[in-house]
């Protein structure tokens, strides 16, 4: 897909991303470059006495993936001045094999008194391989303009 610009967005807009599945490869990378090496992730027996029965990938981690499907979209490549903000929430937990993909509406758009810029919020979902939502919320970024000479 080609990068856009604040103008080639609309409300309601919707872009889905390709899958990906999550691997146990990824839970034990995770857990070694953040630090967090909760048994929850990390403790085969551990797990499996918890209420999920198994290991489980850390909630940052499927933040994480969200971001980098997003990005592969290749919608803001070049246009996407910065990342502004988000918020975020875990509804269920995402498995070793579970394949994720991230379904992105444009919620909110509002030019910025700079003309070379405007801001769009997304709606975003984090969805496994039986359509279940994992985690969801909205990111709020700031794009170019047409006008701006990007």
């Amino acid at each position: 897909m080609v990068a856009l610009y604040y103008e080639d967005f609309q409300i309601g807009q919707t872009f889905i991303t390709k899958s990906r599945t999550v691997t146990e490869a990824d839970i034990v990378n995770f857990a070694a470059l953040s630090w967090d090496t909760n048994p929850l992730h990390t403790d085969r027996e551990f797990a499996a006495k918890t209420v999920f029965g198994e290991r489980i990938a850390h909630g940052m981690l499927g933040l994480v993936i969200h971001a980098g499907l997003s990005q592969m979209l290749g919608i803001m490549e070049g246009t996407l001045i910065a990342f502004l903000g988000m918020t975020w929430s875990f509804q269920k937990p995402i498995r070793i094999g579970d394949t994720v993909h991230v379904v992105q509406r444009v919620k909110e758009m509002r030019k910025t008194t700079k003309e070379d810029r405007g801001v769009i919020t997304f709606d975003k979902e984090l969805v496994n391989q039986k359509g279940e939502i994992v985690q969801k919320g909205t990111t709020t970024v700031l794009m170019a303009r047409r006008t701006s000479g990007i």
